[in-house]
């Protein structure tokens, strides 16, 4: 029977299903890939437009909070140095009313020298006097404080001479600093004199502007209510409504200048602090705030203006008054002095209006009319820092609050020509993916059918060897006819044929060998376990024996309490188990040593240092050494010989304390000792001369040194490691030796006992939940 010969026909090959097959499959992904391709050019528009939308509008807003920020930096700065100024001048008269004898002397000596400050003329017109031109500043005395011969009551006299101090401080605050008008002083209310610099013509201006001043009191008719608030600040404990006592007015038109100006007060106190004696004060024209409110340039046309806490704009540029629709309208009151009522809740815009009802520091978005049409505005608001405002009849607290107003369509100008770049971009993007994608079709069809036949080739070849290998002849291999990925496919597939082989013929072997390492692995682990748990059981005992013995040499209560003299009190809380900090109190022959120290560190090494200071100083202190400097000059000695033989490399403060029954004698150097007196005087005796830490030097008596301290009855000396002052709360802030002051004051005519335990409960309620990360050593001692 003849052969039958199978013809293939050219669409039936392998080649051909491949072409067929992959080139379809390509084709697809071509599409598919180039098809999502342009969907996320489309996508990575919209969200780039999107972000670049929000970050340059955060940007803007940066931008405006950042700049409302420092011009309100700028106002602050210039209220700052007034407030300096006008805190100097009172400096210097509070000074002269504290020393009546040395306000005398300085007062006769610039009357001899320079009588016209403080001779008087009568005006038989005005019916008040004054000195005449050439002084450095006018004073000028009502007809009221005037005796029936037209001179000044001798007791207004007295003012008129020593308030002549100003002619000396004046002039110099006038020329340096911040730009002021001019400085005054103004006495009491029961001999109101007014002396200002630089000269005036100051009486005769008030006589024309505001007729009937002459005959009323001066503080009633000009600023009524401002010297009684003062005084109640007085009564209250000097609990004012603002940060100090400078107390500021609302702009008023000056009446010598005829300028909008704002005054600032410093109010003056008798020398028991319970009356005012009078006031410190300065102006400045409204003209140096606006000016730098009304330069402020955001933009093409953004502005900035100045308000009130109640809404009345104090600086503005004319373009931004009439963009936020202010009104202006005199404010008469009858006061003595004329301001400018201009305020935001007045405007004609409603947003604005709105603004003023609803104050806050947060960007806004306002919409305003600009003829006849709605335009979108940014608004930032921002608080300047808050002070004393007088108003007739009261003073309260006042904050002014700076605003920035720019159009939204030029802050974010940046923004719409950024989005368009963005949507060119994206079309240009579009045109070459489509024309990317017609090419690398053309190029792959081309690709395909000229690897094709290796392709297969290889392929064939592979799974020929992977049916050998199913049949478990390992002993297979591939030709390597090629070196893409054909061939590194054929490599691949040999090097695994290998391993197989190596593997099936050597597994017991393997496993055996990897048994064998784990169980020596463990052994080891075992071994190593059980020499941990003992070292720490180990040192567990010799950390809970060396706490034992550090607890039992601290002093007995018997032995604080053994003093007649003295009531002592005592508290120590080691960080870890075994602390550094040392305190004793030692008695021998009716003499008594109160010592404390802190050794750097805390822990084993820490609490041994402290147990050979407590051994050293108990057995100097028996052997009769009764020289403070002797005596930490030994204790040194001893203590840098074991430091030396131990290895151990800590040193620490120590300072010593002796009692001969009237007074208190400190040698050596360590925290600050703070003493209060029976009638709660804070003195703070700094250490840091009196001696070195010990340990650092074998010889130390260069270095020491003795200070006195004289006790009387209920006086208390607080002594105390850096562990008190230095203990955090949770916030990072440190307790500080203010604070221990504070509480020492607040708790000093409590009982030693009583004062130790307010002054820890105070600390650890400060330090709450946060670690502890020092010894913490207290001692308190009483002077009976």
């Amino acid at each position: 029977m003849p052969k039958t010969l199978t013809t293939i026909r050219p669409w039936g090959s392998f080649r051909a299903k491949f072409i067929i097959v992959v080139g379809s499959a390509v084709l697809i992904d071509l599409l598919i890939s180039g098809g999502l391709a342009l969907w996320n050019v489309q996508r990575l528009s919209r969200d780039a437009t999107e972000e670049v939308g929000h970050g340059l509008e955060q940007a803007s807003q940066d931008y405006i909070r950042t700049y409302a920020n420092s011009t309100a930096a700028q106002v602050s700065l210039l209220l700052g140095q007034v407030n300096n100024d006008v805190s100097v001048l009172a400096g210097v008269l509070q000074e002269q009313i504290d020393n009546p004898q040395r306000q005398k002397n300085i007062g006769s000596a610039i009357s001899g020298t320079s009588p016209a400050s403080v001779q008087l003329t009568f005006d038989p017109a005005g019916q008040w006097a004054q000195n005449a031109p050439g002084a450095p500043s006018v004073v000028s005395a009502w007809g009221y404080l005037l005796n029936e011969d037209r001179s000044p009551r001798a007791d207004v006299q007295d003012e008129i001479q020593t308030s002549a101090v100003l002619d000396l401080v004046a002039p110099s605050l006038l020329k340096n600093g911040s730009s002021k008008l001019q400085m005054y002083f103004i006495g009491p209310k029961e001999r109101p004199i007014f002396r200002t610099a630089p000269y005036t013509d100051q009486a005769q201006t008030f006589d024309r502007l505001y007729p009937g001043h002459n005959t009323a009191n001066f503080w009633d008719f000009f600023f009524p209510g401002l010297y009684e608030s003062w005084q109640g600040w007085d009564a209250e404990l000097r609990a004012h409504t603002g940060p100090d006592d400078i107390t500021r007015t609302a702009p008023y038109t000056d009446a010598i200048t005829g300028k909008q100006i704002v005054s600032f007060f410093h109010p003056l106190w008798s020398t028991d602090r319970k009356n005012v004696a009078g006031t410190a004060g300065a102006d400045i024209t409204l003209d140096q705030l606006a000016e730098i409110v009304e330069n402020v340039k955001v933009a093409e046309t953004g502005f900035g203006f100045l308000s009130m806490s109640d809404g009345n704009v104090i600086a503005i540029s004319k373009d931004g008054e009439q963009t936020i629709g202010l009104r202006s309208a005199n404010d008469t009151k009858g006061t003595g002095v004329t301001g400018l009522e201009r305020s935001l809740k007045g405007s004609s815009q409603p947003a604005i209006t709105e603004l003023a009802n609803n104050p806050g520091e947060d960007i806004r978005h306002l919409t305003l009319d600009q003829d006849g049409e709605p335009v979108p505005y940014m608004v930032i608001m921002k608080n300047l820092p808050a002070s004393n405002l007088w108003e007739p009849g009261h003073v309260r607290k006042d904050a002014m609050s700076l605003g920035i107003v720019v159009p939204e369509r030029e802050i974010y100008a940046s923004l719409f020509a950024a989005q368009s770049k963005i949507s060119d971009a994206t079309n240009r993007i579009i045109i070459y993916q489509v024309l990317a994608i017609l090419l690398s079709l053309i190029i792959v069809t081309l690709a395909v059918l000229a690897v094709s036949k290796r392709i297969t080739g290889g392929v064939s070849a592979l799974a020929s060897a992977a049916r050998r290998i199913q049949t478990q002849d390992y002993s297979v291999r591939v030709p390597v006819t090629s070196r893409d990925e054909v061939g590194q496919a054929s490599e691949a597939f040999n090097r695994m044929a290998q391993q197989i082989s190596y593997h099936t013929e050597n597994l017991e072997q393997l496993v055996e060998e990897r048994t064998a390492e784990i169980e020596e692995a463990k052994e080891e682990i075992s071994v190593l376990n059980a020499q941990l748990e003992k070292e720490n059981r180990r040192l567990g005992t010799e950390l809970a024996v060396a706490e034992r013995i550090q607890m039992m040499v601290l002093p007995l209560a018997s032995e604080l309490a053994s003093s007649k003299d003295l009531e002592i009190a005592a508290f120590m809380s080691a960080a870890d188990e075994v602390g550094g900090d040392y305190y004793d109190v030692l008695e021998a022959n009716g003499r008594f040593k109160i010592g404390i120290g802190d050794v750097t560190g805390h822990g084993l090494e820490s609490g041994v240092l402290m147990l050979m200071v407590q051994s050293v100083a108990r057995a100097l202190h028996e052997a009769g050494t009764t020289d403070p400097v002797k005596f930490l000059v030994d204790l040194n000695s001893a203590l840098f010989k074991n430091i030396i033989r131990t290895r151990i490399d800590k040193h620490l403060t120590l300072a010593f304390l002796d009692y001969d029954g009237h007074d208190m004698l400190i040698s050596g150097q360590h925290e600050e000792v703070i003493v209060v007196r029976a009638n709660g005087a804070l003195e703070r005796i700094e250490t840091m001369d009196l001696g070195l830490p010990i340990g650092l030097e074998s010889d130390i008596s260069p270095f020491v040194g003795t200070r006195k301290i004289s006790l009387a009855k209920d006086d208390i000396i607080v002594l105390h490691t850096d562990g008190v002052t230095e203990a955090e709360n949770v916030s990072g802030e440190l307790f500080g030796i203010d604070r221990l002051c504070d509480e020492a004051v607040k708790l000093h005519r409590q009982s030693a006992d009583r004062i130790a335990a307010g002054i820890i409960a105070k600390l650890m309620d400060y330090i709450g939940p946060h670690k502890v990360h020092d010894d913490i050593t207290l001692l308190v001692l009483r002077h009976r």
